[in-house]
């Protein structure tokens, strides 16, 4: 097993991708905890994975306090960590910029850029020596989108922090990367869909999936694939880098 006797946690925990990641962890060997908002969500998380080996902690990634909550939470279950998977995002308002909420823009800022900060900050101290970080950016990351001002903005930001942070945990050899996702199956597609076409989301879903190369959306399961190579030991040369799943839609 590719994991085994390694420790993850995981933010967003209880979504798609996260879920998915966690599954594939514990089928590698590795103990996980998820965190992630809301005891029901976090209950049903816990339901789908099963055994021993699997935790989750209710935790906002956006406050200092409950991110120092899910570290010590971390170093109480398992000592050290080996995996962070620092995946808690939204994707916020779709609208033309100059007629984007600004409510809705802090609140995208708020998740997919302090909460990653939050999580490096606090999180790369308790890290063993050797471990990887995974950071969930976006194809959005890496290059424009119409109407998704908040969303672009924070993608890109996280990119800028994978980068200081490779730099700055190097010379304990851990190792700091971005993935970038084009569309994926699931709910925040849906929700994008909707905002796009709100009287046609299907007609969407076809009109991005046009756009990609391979004639599909990306599977989570094929996220977690990326992600388990990242967090393996068979990544252990690669850091500061960002790695694009998206079918070739950015290509």
């Amino acid at each position: 097993m590719r994991l085994a006797g390694k420790t993850a946690v995981i933010t967003g925990g209880a979504g798609n991708i996260g879920l998915t990641t966690a599954q594939r962890f514990l089928a590698e060997g590795a103990r996980v905890l998820l965190i992630d908002r809301g005891e029901q969500r976090i209950a049903a998380a816990l339901g789908a994975l099963g055994g021993a080996n699997a935790h989750a902690l209710d935790a906002d990634v956006t406050d200092a306090g409950d991110v120092a909550r899910y570290v010590a939470e971390a170093q109480r279950l398992f000592g050290a960590v080996d995996i962070f998977f620092n995946n808690a995002g939204i994707a916020g308002a779709v609208a033309p910029l100059v007629d984007h909420p600004d409510a809705a823009f802090d609140s995208v800022m708020a998740v997919n850029v302090r909460g990653v900060f939050l999580g490096l900050k606090h999180m790369l101290p308790v890290l063993r020596d050797g471990a990887s970080v995974i950071c969930t950016s976006s194809v959005a990351g890496l290059r424009g989108s119409a109407g998704m001002a908040g969303y672009v903005a924070s993608k890109h930001a996280v990119v800028g922090l994978m980068r200081v942070a490779a730099i700055e945990a190097a010379p304990r050899k851990i190792r700091v990367n971005t993935i970038h996702p084009g569309p994926v199956e699931g709910d925040m597609m849906r929700e994008l869909e909707a905002g796009m076409a709100p009287t046609d989301p299907k007609a969407a879903q076809a009109a991005i999936a046009q756009r990609m190369r391979l004639g599909r959306y990306v599977e989570r399961r094929e996220i977690a694939d990326l992600v388990t190579f990242l967090a393996s030991d068979e990544s252990r040369m690669i850091t500061g880098t960002t790695m694009v799943i998206d079918a070739g839609m950015a290509g």
